[in-house]
Formats: C-alpha cells, structure tokens, sequence
C-alpha cells in the first residue's frame, strides 16, 4: 500500500526528528545537572548534621543560651547551615556570616565554620581566637594541623571529620571523648 506524504507533512515529521533528536542529547545533560545539584544539596545536609552533631559535644567554659556559629570566609557546604537550625536538644544555634578580618569574632562567636582563606588569612585569623573558647571547623582541604580543632572530609558517600588534638586542648572548649574516638575511624582508602 501506496501512502501518499505531502511535502508539508514531510517536513512537519523531519522537524519531529530533529526535535527529538535534540531532547535525547540534552537530557541527559539535564539529568546530570539535576543529580549533581541534588548531590550537593545532600552534601550540605550532611554537613550540617555532622557540624550540630561536634557542636551538640561541645561544652563551653560559660555555656551559651543560644550558640552562635559564625561563617568565615567562601564555603561550598553551608546552605543548609545558614537556614539557622536548632540542635536535638532544643537550643537554637543562630548563624552568621562574618567578614574573616572581624575583630569581634572571638568575642561574638561560639563556633566558626571556617572556608577558604589564604595562609595568610588563616594565620591571622587562628592567632585571633588564642586563648578564647571558639571551637573552630574547617571546611577546607587542609590536614588540619594549623588552628582548626575539627577539619571536615565530605565526599558523595559520607562527612567525616578529623580533630587536632592540641587544637582542642589549647581552645577550652571540652569536646566529648566520644566525638574524638569517631574522628580516628577512617574510611577505607584514606
């Protein structure tokens, strides 16, 4: 059987192709834009879970009503911390984002979640809290040797974290032993 096609019709079906053609390539683009963006919101949930987890172990010399957990410097994993939050035991933690050259960070401050800042920065920065109690976690890539009592390791799969030790003892701030027992697991490979 014979089907007669118009020549409008031919070129009405070629456009269908093409448009289909040009959906197939693009969404697996779309896909993956949309995984990864899920990924990184799932990144920062993580985090913050794992940020109120240390903060709920801490205990401070002078126990704050209210924790202030104050942002320094660019930081890939905070969206869902700076929503503000309250711990499982009910106390609000309030959180802002501050300027790393603030000189009333130690004095306004609980907790700093700390990005990226150049060596530079984090000297200065570190040699600010000396002396105060500020529990200090790090965001950043270092091997956390320098200032910081918690540095954070995120990955798609997990958040774990590692403590320094001497950062702790020097901070007065009291962590749990529990929390410091849970940094020395590592994760296969690491």
């Amino acid at each position: 059987m014979n089907v007669a096609v118009s020549p409008a019709e031919r070129s009405w079906s070629w456009r269908r192709m093409l448009l289909l053609a040009v959906l197939c390539s693009v969404t697996p683009l779309v896909f993956a834009q949309s995984t990864a963006a899920s990924m990184a919101e799932q990144r920062a949930k993580s985090v913050t879970q794992v940020v109120l987890g240390v903060l709920s172990y801490a205990r401070w010399p002078v126990e704050p009503a209210q924790l202030r957990l104050c942002i320094v410097g660019p930081t890939q994993y905070t969206d869902d911390l700076v929503k503000g939050t309250t711990q499982a035991t009910g106390r609000p933690v309030v959180v802002k984002r501050l300027l790393v050259d603030n000189p009333g960070i130690a004095s306004t401050c609980d907790a700093v979640y700390v990005g990226e800042l150049t060596q530079d920065e984090r000297s200065r920065f570190f040699t600010s809290l000396i002396g105060r109690p500020v529990l200090s976690i790090s965001e950043g890539k270092d091997k956390c040797t320098v200032g910081s009592l918690f540095c954070l390791r995120v990955s798609d799969e997990q958040v774990s974290f590692e403590v320094n030790l001497d950062s702790v003892a020097r901070s007065g701030v009291r962590i749990h032993p529990s929390v410091l027992q849970l940094s020395r697991r590592r994760a296969p490979g690491q």
